[in-house]
């Protein structure tokens, strides 16, 4: 990823996430964390991590932030009041604010020896994929010099963890459901 790139998605990110935090309106911050999140998958993207900054996308972006903003909407939350000025939080902001920027400059000051993720030859991997009943397309895209992951993690999603995720499923629907009932006793 070229460093402008970097920059500008990092930038997005940040006024998303200050913008959340600034906004006094929850929906606008709602929103402003919709920005963040698209910085963020952006990033991931940029790393060459498809999958997650897809997901990213689909899942945090989508149907999440929906899921926010529709409890937000039904719950008829108002702008927040403001309260008394006073300078104490605002001063140990600051100072966190700074540790943090001390402890980031830290970090960015040590230069780390070159580090290069081991290599994993295509035995072990055409291996690995043959505990799978489709092992031969993926071992065909193995040879190909391509590793099929998005394949691999649907196979165990559906196979090894479908129960956890059918019951994931109830329980947000269940929770969706609970929200609607709960707003509709307070309005009544």
């Amino acid at each position: 990823m070229p460093s402008y790139l970097f920059w500008l998605f990092s930038t997005i990110m940040l006024i998303g996430a200050v913008a959340v935090i600034a906004f006094r309106n929850p929906v606008s911050s709602a929103l402003a964390m919709v920005t963040s999140f698209v910085g963020l998958a952006a990033l991931f993207i940029g790393l060459s991590a498809f999958f997650v900054g897809v997901i990213q996308i689909l899942v945090y972006s989508g149907a999440i932030m929906v899921l926010f903003l529709f409890i937000i909407m039904l719950l008829d939350l108002k702008d927040e009041k403001k309260r008394s000025e006073s300078f104490a939080p605002l001063v140990a902001g600051l100072a966190l604010v700074g540790v943090f920027f001390i402890q980031l400059m830290g970090v960015l000051s040590n230069k780390l020896p070159h580090q290069v993720a081991p290599t994993i030859d295509k035995a072990s991997l055409a291996a690995a994929a043959g505990d799978f009943k489709e092992g031969s397309k993926i071992n065909e895209a193995l040879a190909s010099g391509s590793l099929p992951d998005v394949h691999l993690i649907g196979h165990t999603l559906f196979t090894e963890y479908n129960l956890p995720l059918q019951i994931l499923g109830v329980l947000l629907l269940v929770s969706t459901v609970g929200v609607v009932v709960l707003s509709k006793r307070q309005t009544n």
